[in-house]
């Protein structure tokens, strides 16, 4: 049975998790790797470098999403792709430990889990779309008779 009561606050704390990891991975890309440094790498791996740069936006604009709880869902499904994308180019074939050489496939694989788990559960509690949508609710509803 799922406590009604809980379930908006373990929605959000998944939501900013998925986030943080998200602007984390990005920062890596931009700041430690640099987004030049990154597409060379996709390059490397057989993935046009161009890419890279598709996917820094991907992070960055989902992670922030996910964070403010703005259209969770459709950005916890929009980011999923990324981390397919990186089991099959360089996590997959690793392995399936992620301390083995390039990292393996076990925390993309959990992360993609994750973000589907967020697509079902939706924005939960403190999201701005939810705030959003409450208001928008809240104006159409029409008023009952006393």
């Amino acid at each position: 049975m799922i406590d009604t009561r809980t379930a908006p606050y373990a929605a959000l704390l998944l939501r900013l998790a998925l986030g943080g990891l998200f602007l984390a991975h990005a920062s890596l890309k931009l700041f430690v790797f640099t987004p030049a440094g990154t597409a060379q790498f996709f390059a490397s791996v057989g993935v046009p470098g161009a890419l890279a740069y598709v996917t820094i936006a991907a992070e960055v604009l989902g992670g922030v999403a996910l964070i403010l709880g703005v259209q969770t869902r459709l950005a916890a499904l929009a980011l999923t792709p990324v981390l397919l994308g990186a089991i099959a180019t360089v996590h997959g074939p690793a392995g399936f430990f992620f301390d083995n050489t390039h990292g393996g496939w076990e925390y993309p694989a959990f992360w993609t889990v994750a973000l589907l788990v967020q697509v079902l559960l939706g924005d939960g509690a403190y999201a701005l779309g939810s705030l959003r949508t409450s208001k928008s609710h809240a104006q159409l509803a029409p008023v009952q008779p006393r």
